[in-house]
């Protein structure tokens, strides 16, 4: 790979940091091709973009990318691949279901909206974060549960009201 290559691969890697806010370490070494290629049939259908990349190339990218990555960096040795995705546990979800037919895809890290995350452990912790989608939805809920109470103690209270109205006038 020429310099000038490089530079170009340097300059895509930093433009897609930039441009995610939901990015995830991991390793694929060791799948066969038929894995390899589900793995990537699976990262189709959850609307995630896989990138196996070098590690050099990549550590100089974070560097040279506005957001802080603390150790990622760090961890960059031996197979690595780029997971990005919308959801922020869209990743982990798939690589949890994908590991119950094999020991891979390992995670190495995770870098969710400038939280970060390093080593496999997290797997479970990055599984329950909830999506800006779902929090919304959970929020909307919320506000929308005493509105709802207000209304039908409304509606109810509407003909009891009604009743000791008619009560009242015909005495």
């Amino acid at each position: 790979m020429t310099r000038e290559e490089k530079a170009t691969v340097i300059e895509d890697l930093t433009a897609q940091l930039a441009d995610n806010s939901t990015i995830y370490l991991a390793d694929i070494s060791g799948l066969d091709a038929v894995a390899t290629s589900a793995l990537r049939r699976a990262c189709f259908k959850a609307n995630i973009k896989l990138a196996v990349v070098k590690n050099t190339l990549l550590a100089k990218a974070m560097e040279a990318s506005e957001k802080e990555f603390g150790e990622l960096p760090e961890i960059l040795k031996g197979n690595t691949s780029l997971m990005f995705s919308e959801t922020s546990n869209g990743p982990a979800k798939l690589i949890k279901s994908f590991r119950k037919k094999s020991e891979k895809p390992l995670l190495k890290g995770a870098f969710v909206e400038e939280a970060i995350y390093v080593g496999d452990e997290n797997l479970d912790t990055l599984v329950n974060i909830k999506s800006k989608e779902e929090m919304i939805g959970e929020i909307i809920g919320l506000l929308q549960s005493p509105a709802k109470n207000v209304i039908s103690g409304l509606k109810s209270g509407g003909g009891k009201l009604a009743g000791i109205l008619k009560t009242l006038s015909e005495k």
